[in-house]
């Protein structure tokens, strides 16, 4: 490793939250003009700009023959959208959940997540796995636009892109090109420093992809979550987040697939642990969301602790560190089962109140 490498990421991060913040305002404000919900705009059009950073990486990674970067980008970055961004954001301020969250794209963010485990079981992501990947989310972007236009009622315009929807047309087309040239210049350069990196400490690009190109290209969901909470649009915030994921399973992996020459291999680690923690995750978020369709402040600290510790246990797995045994076993055995435990008394507890009568809980 060597000082250009590092300015090569770090010059690649910036170019990458430059273009996504940039890339967001034009396509938002270009998707306004339909007359949208927040919900659906934070679904599909905020979600998939926020996205195009792990959409450039990873399509990059994968031509240039990084398989493990270009997984290890998605599946780190559904983690750090999940337990990271998320789990901020609640703990700044309470998220409430919509009742369609919780019935219809939760569940589907958790369908696709299966299904990639599914497809990835063989150690590859084909073509034709691509291709039925990138069906999917074509069926589920048609379907979030139909029940968008139904729920739409005042429309957006109250909303971050209600007001960019006032620019001038042509200033939006500008944002939506510029910002995609920059995610691909940026993408380049972050990729070239992160192998280069990987290689000089003798760490696998499966670990760098699944931490820092997982955070450094999550970072236009992490500012477009945190400002959307903090200005009301909460629906819009957690609908971010769900979009993106579902974005980065079908879409960015999807064409990876099919792109690549022969599809994008992955790496029994990824099979074994990161995939399935990824699943898990996302479970996770169905009972914290429906507990009173809100996500706590208490409940945003629990994610950030389980972030905490799986980048602990990515970290401790790289190096072979002494207390990766310790830490795994007080994990398996302890940790993780208490966590669960907890969800299940919750929606539990929830449910009860709700066949009884009782008023949801109020999230703190």
């Amino acid at each position: 490793m060597d000082t250009v490498e590092i300015l090569l990421v770090a010059g690649g991060l910036v170019v990458l939250v430059g273009g996504g913040e940039l890339l967001v305002r034009g396509a938002s404000g270009l998707t306004a003009r339909l007359g949208l919900s927040p919900l659906v705009i934070g679904l599909t059009v905020v979600a998939f700009a926020t996205s195009a950073p792990e959409f450039a990486v990873t399509l990059d990674a994968a031509l240039r023959g990084e398989p493990d970067l270009a997984v290890g980008n998605v599946v780190g970055s559904n983690m750090v959208n999940v337990l990271l961004i998320l789990g901020a954001s609640a703990v700044m301020l309470p998220l409430t959940v919509g009742a369609r969250l919780v019935r219809l794209d939760l569940p589907i963010l958790v369908g696709v997540s299966g299904l990639l485990l599914a497809l990835a079981a063989d150690g590859a992501v084909t073509a034709g796995d691509g291709a039925l990947l990138l069906a999917v989310i074509v069926g589920y972007t048609a379907l979030a636009l139909v029940l968008g236009r139904r729920q739409a009622g005042a429309g957006p315009s109250g909303t971050a892109a209600g007001q960019g929807a006032r620019r001038p047309l042509w200033a939006q087309f500008a944002a939506v090109v510029g910002g995609v040239g920059l995610l691909v210049f940026g993408a380049r350069m972050l990729v070239e420093g992160a192998v280069g990196i990987a290689t000089g400490f003798g760490v696998s690009s499966l670990v760098i992809g699944l931490t820092v190109v997982a955070v450094g290209t999550s970072l236009p969901e992490l500012a477009t979550t945190l400002i959307a909470a903090r200005r009301g649009e909460r629906d819009l915030a957690v609908g971010n987040i769900v979009g993106s994921c579902v974005f980065n399973i079908c879409v960015v992996l999807g064409l990876a697939g099919v792109i690549a020459a022969d599809g994008v291999p992955v790496a029994p680690a990824a099979v074994a642990l990161d995939i399935p923690l990824m699943i898990a995750s996302a479970v996770a978020l169905l009972p914290i969301a429906f507990t009173g369709l809100a996500i706590a402040r208490w409940e945003g600290a629990l994610f950030l602790a389980l972030y905490v510790a799986y980048t602990a246990y990515v970290l401790l797995a790289a190096t072979e560190h002494d207390a990766l045994e310790g830490f795994t076993t007080v994990m398996l055995w302890f940790t993780l089962p208490l966590v669960a435990l907890t969800l299940v008394v919750l929606a539990s507890f929830e449910a009860g109140r709700r066949r009884g009568g009782g008023h949801p809980i109020v999230p703190r």
